[in-house]
């Protein structure tokens, strides 16, 4: 079954036990919460690491974009430019391959079936 990947929530998920507990009370979807702040360093690393073998310039003003990103959902938004910088330069394949292990870090969900109630 193939899974929708979405753009993460505003909110960030806070990071102690009792925050989070707090965090689930008021909005109790934290499934669909950003992760906490103190993750990014090592996603954005991910992107990074999916264009490292890339020289161009176009790139470089892309992981400069990366290292700029303040939020996941900044970089939910870079994913398109990185896919299509790797198709460019290498294939759909390849594309695809580094797209689905960036995929990994922002939250999915099943597609809606293309029944409708009468």
């Amino acid at each position: 079954m193939r899974h929708e990947v979405q753009p993460p929530s505003l909110r960030q998920a806070p990071e102690s036990v009792w925050l989070r507990l707090w965090f689930w009370l008021a909005a109790p979807a934290p499934a669909n919460a950003a992760p906490p702040v103190s993750r990014l360093p090592g996603i954005r690393e991910d992107f990074l690491t999916a264009l490292a073998d890339m020289g161009t310039d176009e790139t470089a003003a892309l992981r400069q974009r990366v290292m700029r990103s303040h939020s996941l959902r900044e970089l939910w938004h870079l994913r398109a430019e990185v896919y299509r910088l790797v198709a460019v330069h290498h294939s759909q394949a390849e594309a695809e391959h580094r797209l689905a292990n960036l995929n990994r870090h922002f939250p999915t969900r099943a597609p809606r079936s293309g029944f409708m109630p009468l």
